[in-house]
């Protein structure tokens, strides 16, 4: 089983930056897409973006222009680097990694494992 442990977050004022990182166990880091979503109070949980074996990456259109996903596989880690946040953005942000290999899934579905989550909240 996969641990994820998310690092980062915090509160930030409309308009600014954040960064959060997620840290994964395992040896098969690289081959899996690692994926952000968020869930917001009293709304369900939302794909944010996700990065693939190649580092292909899938955005929200609702972050689209804002949010910039990467991965470094030598320190199994990914990355989320959130600019110009808005209120609408204030949530809990969790990692995940794919159920299988050499897939990009956009929906929660497709990832089996999860980290803690950290708060992202945004004041207006």
């Amino acid at each position: 089983q996969v641990q994820l442990v998310e690092s980062g977050g915090g509160l930030v004022q409309a308009g600014g930056s954040l960064s959060v990182s997620c840290a994964a166990s395992g040896r098969t880091f690289s081959t899996y897409a690692m994926g952000w979503f968020r869930q917001a109070p009293g709304k369900e949980r939302e794909f944010v973006t996700c990065i693939g074996w190649s580092s292909r990456t899938y955005y929200a259109d609702s972050v689209k222009g804002r949010f910039t996903i990467s991965r470094d596989n030598t320190k199994n880690t990914v990355y989320l680097q959130m600019n110009s946040l808005q209120p609408e953005d204030t949530a809990v942000y969790y990692c995940a990694r794919a159920r299988v290999a050499y897939t990009h899934p956009q929906e929660s579905g497709g990832y089996d494992s999860w980290g803690q989550g950290t708060q992202v909240t945004v004041s207006s």
